[in-house]
């Protein structure tokens, strides 16, 4: 059912969806959406919540256990097939909600500040650690190359959603790659 919500929401939008819609999609009825989420603001918010469980903390936690340097490979090499493989240029749903509702929801500017700090949050692990080891250039902080990997992300999810070729999209990820390379021999 979260599932039916995420997509319904996800390729609409918040604003475009309407509770119809929702029912359609899940196949429950009006009152029990109303009575299990209170309205459609809260069942986007845990639908919110779930795409974030299913795709961004999944795909967190399956990149954490890999080398630093691999794993900022295997976020944006994954990044890089979702983003060409959808048909429907969704792009993100976390990245959508910034867009649409944050600006006009402290609460839900909250829950995507707070995401986009895991994130942060696990690019400036991954870096630190790649300092550390020598295979990320120690020429920028950790701090500013875990930042710019953030805006990276963001930008190459945006412009999926109206530039979805894989030249622009590898483009802009394997610029960021060569920042954190920074005359870093990688082959050594």
């Amino acid at each position: 059912m979260l599932d039916a919500a995420v997509h319904c929401f996800w390729s609409r939008g918040y604003e475009a969806t309407s509770v119809r819609d929702l029912i359609e999609s899940t196949g429950l009825t009006g009152a029990s959406i109303y009575n299990a989420f209170g309205d459609k603001r809260a069942f986007y918010r845990r639908a919110l919540a779930h795409y974030v469980q299913e795709s961004i903390a999944d795909r967190i936690r399956r990149c954490e256990g890999m080398a630093p340097r691999a794993a900022i490979d295997a976020f944006f090499a994954e990044i890089l097939k979702r983003s060409l493989s959808d048909k429907d240029h969704k792009g993100c749903m976390l990245v959508n909600a910034a867009l649409e509702v944050a600006p006009q929801d402290t609460e839900f500017k909250e829950d995507v500040a707070g995401v986009l700090n895991q994130l942060q949050s696990f690019f400036l692990g991954c870096v630190a650690a790649g300092q550390a080891d020598g295979t990320i250039t120690t020429a920028l902080t950790a701090d500013e190359l875990a930042r710019h990997l953030l805006g990276v992300l963001m930008g190459v999810r945006v412009l999926a959603r109206v530039r979805p070729e894989k030249e622009v999209l590898e483009g802009v990820i394997n610029g960021a790659f060569a920042l954190l390379d920074g005359g870093v021999d990688r082959a050594a």
